[in-house]
């Protein structure tokens, strides 16, 4: 990891790191001067957010004595974008991923949190690498809904078209930073908007005259070519063998129809309900999470 003066009082940084080919723009949380580290957390955000928007847990969780660190993934924030002719599929993160691990130096114990999409990724790289990861936290990161072969044709023709209109279209506009605003409020409408004002500011760049766009690449508003298989996630969870705290944001939050089943792949799992956080936990509610996420990290394994 390249060197960076810490900002903020010595606790944040900002780094640019080169990782599976490419450049990822990560945020860094120390703790307070003179702390013992008790470890490291990696903080792995979901679709269309990025790093800096774990500000507020990050913080929580450094106070608690961990080294915090958050990429952005490839095409989110500001790390940089898959090359032309490449894409974005699970197995690509999870590399990413473990390049990142690598560039840590020396991160064991390793917390390894994932919310959403980042709790999918997480689980594929702790099932393919369990020896990394010290213990894991999903925080409704059990994938999306299962996928079928019969589907693979259609998906494959949608992926085709839809990846060469994205790529031939200026990126849109969607004019101030206030527009921006009140779409995310429409997506996320259980979120207070003082919170949403805040992270809208690290979601969406400027474009020129006064107008934004989102930071993330539009391929992700893509259809993946390959469909999500249950079964494979399961086969990943199974092969976890540290203790896994699942956190669920409650009847507003993202539940898959097996779920249940999903969950009971994992061997050693504890759980934890936010139950008016939703989907968005991170941002709703980070003092519980935080809360929920350093009981779980300093528990010992064998009394967990």
């Amino acid at each position: 990891m390249s060197d960076s003066a810490f900002r903020e009082g010595g606790l944040r940084a900002t780094h640019r790191v080169r990782a599976n080919g490419l450049d990822h723009h990560v945020v860094e949380w120390a703790p307070a001067p003179g702390a013992d580290v008790a470890g490291t957390a990696v903080l792995l955000h979901g679709y269309m957010d990025a790093a800096a928007t774990w500000e507020k847990v990050a913080r929580l969780l450094s106070n608690a004595g961990l080294r915090v660190v958050a990429p952005d993934m490839r095409g989110f924030g500001e790390s940089a974008r898959a090359p032309e002719g490449s894409y974005y599929h699970f197995p690509d993160y999870v590399a990413d991923l473990a390049g990142l691990i690598d560039s840590l130096g020396a991160p064991a114990p390793l917390l390894l949190v994932g919310h959403s999409m980042g709790g999918t990724i997480a689980t594929l790289f702790t099932g393919a690498f369990p020896e990394r990861v010290t213990k894991l936290a999903v925080l409704e990161g059990l994938g999306p809904p299962d996928g079928n072969l019969a589907s693979l044709p259609g998906r494959i023709r949608n992926w085709v078209e839809q990846s060469r209109d994205a790529r031939a279209r200026p990126e849109r506009a969607m004019g101030s930073v206030e527009d921006a605003f009140r779409r995310l409020a429409a997506n996320h409408p259980n979120v207070v908007p003082a919170e949403l004002r805040e992270k809208v500011l690290h979601l969406v760049r400027e474009l020129g005259d006064g107008r934004v766009g989102w930071r993330a690449d539009p391929l992700h508003k893509t259809s993946s070519p390959m469909p999500f298989f249950a079964e494979g996630y399961m086969a990943c969870a199974r092969q976890i063998t540290c203790r896994v705290l699942y956190v669920s944001g409650g009847p507003e939050g993202f539940h898959v129809e097996d779920e249940e089943e999903r969950l009971l792949a994992f061997k050693s799992l504890e759980r934890v309900l936010l139950s008016r956080a939703g989907h968005m936990m991170h941002w709703t509610d980070p003092d519980g999470l935080a809360e929920a996420l350093v009981a779980f990290w300093k528990r010992p394994s064998a009394d967990a």
